[in-house]
């Protein structure tokens, strides 16, 4: 647990130095950054104020069945993140992408203090400042909502909103951030999808959240899958140009979008 918690309070992202001649430990989530500049085909539209928050919204808008993407870290304008929120929609879902970030991802910027960033965008007060979203959703009579995404969205994020009865099902890829005592407190459905070579949360931690969840009294479905071969961000940050890479991300999305169809009709 002492390991574990180590890695999980970085929060994905702290750079840590090994000492004063060593040099900094390689986090992947910074790993393989999204070109914002590629233009790419979107069958939805940026919206202003979702709730007070912008979002890209796509999807058919008088669905009963909602689902919240969220992003990693470099946010909602990511070309892949948009295509895969467009192919979640294509299953008949209205699908809604926030801007946690207040238009202020973080980009790779070496000026950008990332313990700094992390703090000023933490997922669990994310989570609850999202509360307005899924009460928007309601009154819009989605009145079935899930919850996907990727990294900092779908660690702290996800599991925080599975905790407070708003959503019937979480998928979480490649996710960051989490404790095995999550697991005792998510209250609907969850998938978990991780990585062979994820350094950020490694095989193991998977393997130690799906025996939490097995040994919970209550039951509540649950399914996790290591995709070999690919580290940490494979959903979401693939290199278009690999089909391997693609294949791989495709699996999980159709995983994600068969989760939803069980736990979402």
């Amino acid at each position: 647990m002492a390991l574990e918690l180590l890695y999980t309070s970085l929060i994905c992202l702290a750079a840590l130095a090994g000492g004063a001649t060593s040099a900094p430990l390689h986090l992947q989530c910074l790993d393989n950054p999204p070109d914002l500049t590629a233009a790419g085909a979107q069958a939805g539209k940026v919206v202003d104020d979702l709730a007070g928050f912008r979002a890209y919204v796509t999807g058919p808008v008088h669905s009963d069945r909602a689902i919240v993407l969220a992003s990693d870290i470099f946010g909602f304008e990511a070309p892949l993140l948009r295509q895969a929120a467009d192919k979640v929609a294509e299953a008949g879902y209205y699908v809604v992408v926030p801007d946690f970030f207040n238009g202020k991802p973080y980009t790779g910027d070496p000026s950008v203090n990332i313990t700094q960033w992390i703090d000023d965008h933490s997922p669990v007060k994310a989570a609850r400042d999202a509360k307005p979203i899924f009460a928007t959703l309601k009154k819009e009579r989605k009145s079935i909502i899930g919850v996907g995404g990727y990294c900092w969205g779908v660690g702290k994020f996800a599991v925080e909103i599975a905790k407070m009865d708003e959503v019937k099902a979480i998928v979480i890829s490649h996710p960051s951030s989490i404790v095995v005592d999550d697991m005792r407190e998510v209250k609907c459905p969850i998938e978990i999808l991780g990585a062979q070579n994820d350094t950020t949360t490694p095989q193991k931690f998977i393997y130690q959240f799906l025996h939490a969840l097995r040994k919970r009294s209550d039951k509540a479905p649950y399914f996790g899958k290591i995709f070999p071969g690919v580290a940490h961000g494979f959903a979401c940050r693939y290199n278009s140009t690999d089909p391997f890479a693609v294949r791989t991300a495709e699996q999980a999305l159709a995983l994600m979008l068969g989760w939803f169809k069980k736990y979402m009709e």
